[in-house]
């Protein structure tokens, strides 16, 4: 996978200023998770958010219009080779399709939105082992019948 040369710059001055994305929800308030996808552009900021974080990161106001410019969302190849993200790809190809019926199941014909939609990334001390806890959440849209 390619990381584009703004994500680049972005991520070498956020590890130079020590902060971690979480540190950056109160410059932004906004969620981590949004912020590290306008990190890798996968969200756009308004020309406010940018110029905070670039302020912040002590980067140029020069990259304000590449962040608040509209996203090309996706990135990488069909089957992702990072050994995290490939887990997800692996947990879609296993789970997707009973998580489909069930959804289908409980609200209908339809999809989950991945516009009105978040996500949360937790932590869970556990004795046997740190547990990764991930909740998407978004909108039920119907498939409209015309």
């Amino acid at each position: 996978m390619t990381i584009p040369e703004i994500s680049q710059k972005l991520l070498a001055a956020k590890q130079a200023k020590g902060l971690s994305f979480t540190d950056l929800e109160s410059v932004l308030g906004r969620d981590e998770v949004w912020i590290a996808a306008l990190f890798y552009r996968q969200a756009t900021a308004s020309e406010d958010e940018a110029k905070k974080l670039l302020e912040t990161l002590g980067l140029s106001l020069d990259l304000v219009p590449e962040l608040a410019s509209s996203s090309v969302k996706g990135l990488g190849p069909i089957v992702p080779t990072d050994p995290l993200i490939y887990r997800f790809y692996e947990i879609m190809q296993v789970y997707g399709m009973p998580m489909k019926e069930i959804i289908h199941e409980k609200f209908g014909d339809g999809i989950m939105s991945a516009i009105d939609f978040t996500l949360d990334i937790e932590k869970v001390e556990d004795p046997k082992g740190d547990r990764v806890v991930v909740t998407m959440n978004g909108k039920f849209l119907p498939y409209k019948k015309w």
